[in-house]
C-alpha cells in the first residue's frame, strides 16, 4: 500500500534560522541596508522624544511660574500720544475682588554708564526702571547675588540689575557702582533671569521714591502686574484695562506673559510634525534600500533557490524564507534606530537640564513601521524567488 507524499513544513524556528543564514552570509550589505532603516527610526524617535521632553519642561515651568499673572501696559493713542497710567493704578487694581497681588514698574529717564569716564551716549543697551518692593515676589523672581530693594533701600541711590544688564555693564558682584545720569548708584543685587518678564533682564531697577528724588520721575507707573486666582484670570482680564485707566481703556494693553511659553509649546508641535515628515522620508529611503538588497539577493542566489526547490522546498517555503530575511533586516535596523533615538534623547535632554521623555508609543510605532517596511520591501523579491523554476534556477550563472 502506497502513501501519498506530503511536502515538509518548516516550523517557525526553522524559518527564522533559514532567514538568518542569508543575512549572516552578506554582513556588509546587511549593515548598510539596515543603516537606512536605523537612521529613519532614530530620527523619528529622537524628534518625538526631544519634543516631548521640551514640552514637559515648558509645562513644568508654567506650573512653577503660574498662568495667573496679567500685565497692563500704557500704550499710545493718535491724539494723546503715549498714555500714562494714574499714580494710584496699583491701588485700584488691588480693589478687584479676585486679585491676590498687584505691583508696578515705570520707565525712568536716566542714562546708565559703567562709570563717570564713559561718555553719556554709551549706555550699553541698559535702561532704567522704577520698581516697587513687592515686584519680585509677585513675578516669582529671585536674586542671584546680593539683595532685593528694601523699604529703606528704595529711597536711596541703589539699584538691582537684571541678569543681562549686569553682564553688559561688566558688574559681577554687589557693592560696585554705576552712573545714572550724573548720580553714582550702588548695585545691591543682581537678579536671576525673570522667565515671565524677560524685559526685566536688561534693566536697572531703582525704588519709586529714589526715582522721584534723584531723576525727576513723576511717580506714574508704566506697567502694572497682578496675580489673581486661576479660576478668575479671564474675568479680571475683562476689567483690568478700564480699572487702571478709567475712560481710556483702549490705550491700555493687557496680556498674560505665560502665553508666550504656551505659544512655544504649540510651535514645537508644528516643528515636530515637520521633523517627523523628514524621518518618514529617511525611513522610506531605508525601505527602498531593503527592497533593493532583497532583489539582488534573489538574483545572486538563484542556484540556491533551485537546489532547495529540487530537494522538495515548496514555493511557500521559499516565500517565507525571503520574507523572513526582509523582516529580520528591517527589524535589525528598527531596533538599532530605536536605541539610537532614545540615547540621543536622553543625552540631549540631560545636556539641556530637561527630564528626558521617550513616549513608549514612539518606540512601538517605530518598530511597527519597520516591520511594515520589511513586509512591503520583501514581498516582491519573495514572490519572484518562489516563481523561479528549479531547472532554470540550477542552470543560472
Amino acid at each position: 500500500m502506497t502513501h501519498a507524499l506530503k511536502p515538509a513544513r518548516l516550523s517557525p524556528r526553522d524559518v527564522l534560522r533559514v532567514g538568518a543564514v542569508g543575512l549572516r552570509a552578506r554582513r556588509a550589505r546587511v549593515v548598510l541596508s539596515a543603516l537606512g532603516i536605523a537612521i529613519g527610526i532614530a530620527t523619528m524617535v529622537a524628534v518625538v522624544g526631544l519634543s516631548e521632553s521640551s514640552r514637559a519642561d515648558l509645562m513644568s515651568r508654567l506650573d512653577r511660574l503660574g498662568t495667573n499673572l496679567l500685565t497692563a501696559e500704557a500704550g499710545d493713542t493718535p491724539l494723546e500720544g503715549t498714555v500714562k497710567l494714574p499714580k494710584n493704578a496699583v491701588a485700584m487694581v488691588e480693589r478687584i475682588g479676585p486679585v491676590l497681588h498687584a505691583t508696578a514698574t515705570a520707565e525712568v529717564d536716566a542714562r546708565i554708564r559703567r562709570s563717570d569716564v564713559v561718555p553719556e551716549e554709551r549706555t550699553a543697551g541698559v535702561t532704567t526702571q522704577a520698581a516697587r518692593t513687592d515686584l519680585l515676589a509677585t513675578l516669582g523672581g529671585a536674586v542671584a547675588r546680593g539683595t532685593w530693594l528694601t523699604p529703606a533701600g528704595e529711597r536711596l541711590p541703589t539699584t538691582v540689575l537684571g541678569a543681562v544688564a549686569a553682564d553688559r555693564l561688566g558688574v559681577t558682584r554687589p557693592g560696585e557702582t554705576i552712573m545714572m545720569n550724573d548720580v553714582r548708584v550702588a548695585v545691591v543685587g543682581i537678579l536671576e533671569p525673570v522667565e515671565l518678564v524677560p524685559t526685566l533682564d536688561r534693566v536697572a531697577l531703582v525704588g519709586f521714591p529714589a526715582a522721584e528724588r534723584y531723576f525727576g520721575f513723576d511717580g506714574r507707573p508704566t506697567t502694572v502686574f497682578e496675580r489673581s486666582t486661576d479660576a478668575s484670570v479671564e474675568d479680571v482680564r475683562e476689567v483690568l484695562a478700564r480699572t487702571v485707566s478709567p475712560g481710556n481703556e483702549a490705550a491700555v494693553r493687557v496680556s498674560r506673559p505665560s502665553d508666550a511659553l504656551a505659544a512655544r509649546a504649540a510651535a514645537d508641535k508644528g516643528l515636530t510634525a515637520l521633523m517627523l515628515g523628514l524621518g518618514a522620508v529617511a525611513l522610506l529611503v531605508g525601505g527602498v534600500g531593503v527592497a533593493n538588497t532583497m532583489v539582488i539577493s534573489v538574483l545572486e542566489r538563484r542556484q540556491e533557490i533551485g537546489l532547495r526547490r529540487s530537494l522538495g522546498a515548496t514555493r511557500t517555503a521559499i516565500r517565507l524564507q525571503f520574507l523572513t530575511e526582509s523582516l529580520l533586516l528591517s527589524a535589525l535596523g528598527g531596533v538599532t534606530g530605536a536605541l539610537l533615538g532614545a540615547a540621543a534623547t536622553y543625552g540631549f535632554a540631560r545636556a539641556q537640564g530637561w527630564t528626558a521623555v521617550v513616549p513608549p508609543w514612539s518606540l512601538a510605532g517605530g518598530l511597527a513601521a519597520t516591520l511594515l517596511i520589511g513586509v512591503v520591501a520583501g514581498l516582491y523579491p519573495a514572490i519572484r524567488a518562489a516563481r523561479l523554476h528549479p531547472t532554470v534556477a540550477l542552470n543560472a550563472t
